[in-house]
């Protein structure tokens, strides 16, 4: 009886933990992806990316820092573009 509590113990928070972590949505590996070419366009580099609902529509919310004039502070310039 000892035996499968610690078994239970360790065994379903690792089940949940890597249900967690490879189960990623497609749309999130797509708003990724399109992310990194935004940056690469822009000569910037991707600070962050998420998806959101906007109107019933699933869009991709893009933020790059981009080098600022004459070695000056990046700028933050956010993109927001269709999922699909």
């Amino acid at each position: 009886m000892k035996t499968s509590r610690a078994i239970a113990r360790f065994a379903v928070p690792g089940l949940l933990l890597a249900g967690l972590l490879g189960a990623q949505p497609a749309a999130a590996a797509d708003c990724y992806s399109i992310g990194q070419q935004i940056a690469d366009q822009n000569g910037g580099q991707l600070a962050n990316v998420r998806e959101s609902n906007r109107g019933g529509q699933t869009v991709c919310v893009i933020v790059v820092l981009v080098p600022g004039k004459d070695g000056g502070r990046p700028r933050r310039q956010e993109f927001t573009v269709p999922a699909n």
